[in-house]
């Protein structure tokens, strides 16, 4: 069930980051910010992915 939730989360977070990218069109500190949010969201995803397999290993255990 956690796996699940977790995965829901990083998909969450990577359709938000995509719609980031495509609102900053124009160069300069929004694009920059932009570019922030998307770092930040993409380790968020990558962060719960990876504890999403922890948690099932050690489940599995």
């Amino acid at each position: 069930m956690w796996k699940r939730i977790l995965a829901l989360l990083a998909v969450l977070m990577l359709t938000f980051s995509m719609f980031s990218l495509t609102a900053c069109e124009n160069e300069g500190p929004m694009e920059e910010a932009g570019e922030q949010i998307d770092e930040a969201a993409e380790e968020a995803a990558d962060q719960a992915e990876e504890m999403a397999d922890e948690l099932e290993e050690s489940t599995d255990q």
